[in-house]
């Protein structure tokens, strides 16, 4: 298995690394949009999401990789077991699954074991890769390029976190609740809007102009290509500070507080900017609330809000034709009226 990028050693794309951190600490933000330029980590960083994730435990030999706290969600493997016989666990690192452009429907949702059914006879389900991904990321790079009939799968499983699969006469229902990551640039197409709106954070990524930094970032990747293990180790500590920061905030994020007061410029906040539906509402609350848990506060600020609002809220807005300003730019303006209302 080929070695990722440290997570710790990323820089120069701040917006990115934050709005992945704060998603590992709450996947139910929705997940990440990295949109922009070719060469600037947008894949590199979301592939070393792993490092910043502590193992899960799961119940032993499950292909959906079951939570054996939660046997209410469990999958027909589990189901089908004795409940007399006692669940057997075990610690595994969570999963971070690519779908691929060029992924049959097969390969995603799963299909037919074919060697099974051929060599056995036994009509037997094979999971796919939203199985995979069940409990832990799903990344698709190119995102804005993937087939139409790929989106509007996605879309279903993510809406309902199940994935309904009947064909060959096989009709096999299991849990597929995983957080979306997707990167692209979108000079080369845009993404459709059900499928923008299951994002719950976006980040606009560009080639960095600082000089010193430019060749921090080379001086970096060449060493890391050179010898990945010993760049790796190298990191090591960093990247498990970064992990442990994640634990505690995730075991802070229940005792975080959000006033009404704030509740209330949320939703100024989207109302002023013209968002569709209570969406964006809902992911301004999870994200500035994650946010604080990492900064290790114990309420939800106004700085906050105003950290967090553009990556939840610029890939909401309407277009505007008579404004050509960036879209993070008219987020942070009606954050400063709101707060200064």
């Amino acid at each position: 298995m080929a070695l990722t990028f440290p997570f710790a050693a990323i820089v120069g794309q701040d917006d990115m690394t934050l709005a992945i951190q704060v998603v590992a600490v709450d996947p139910s933000i929705g997940g990440v949009l990295v949109l922009g330029d070719r060469g600037t980590g947008k894949s590199t960083a979301v592939r070393a999401l792993a490092d910043l994730l502590p193992p899960i435990q799961v119940v032993k030999g499950c292909p959906y990789r079951c939570d054996p706290a939660k046997p209410a969600g469990a999958c027909p493997v589990c189901q089908a077991r004795d409940p007399q016989t006692k669940v057997v666990t075990e610690r595994q690192s969570v999963a971070v699954v690519d779908l691929p452009l060029g992924a049959t429907e097969d390969r995603v949702v799963g299909a037919l074991d074919l060697e099974k059914a051929l060599s056995q006879g036994i009509k037997q389900f094979s999971p796919g890769l939203l199985a995979q991904a069940h409990r832990g990321f799903l990344y698709i790079d190119e995102v804005n390029l993937l087939d139409d009939h790929l989106v509007d799968l996605l879309i279903d499983v993510a809406a309902s976190g199940e994935n309904l699969v009947e064909r060959e006469g096989l009709s096999v229902r299991h849990p597929a609740r995983f957080v979306l990551v997707g990167s692209g640039n979108p000079e080369e197409g845009e993404l459709r809007p059900q499928l923008l709106d299951r994002f719950g954070l976006s980040v606009q990524v560009r080639t960095p102009q600082d000089l010193k930094l430019r060749v921090d970032i080379i001086k970096r990747r060449d060493a890391f290509e050179k010898d990945p293990t010993a760049f790796k180790a190298l990191w090591h500590k960093e990247n498990q500070k970064l992990q442990k920061r994640i634990l505690k905030a995730r075991e802070r994020l229940a005792e975080v507080s959000v006033s009404d007061d704030m509740l209330m410029l949320c939703a100024r906040l989207c109302q002023q900017l013209g968002t569709d539906g209570l969406r964006a509402e809902l992911t301004l609350l999870r994200a500035t609330r994650a946010f604080a848990a990492l900064q290790g506060h114990s309420a939800v600020k106004p700085e906050h809000l105003q950290s967090m609002a553009p990556l939840a809220l610029r890939h909401r807005l309407r277009r505007n034709p008579l404004d050509d300003t960036d879209s993070g730019a008219r987020v942070q303006r009606s954050v400063q009226e709101v707060l200064a209302a």
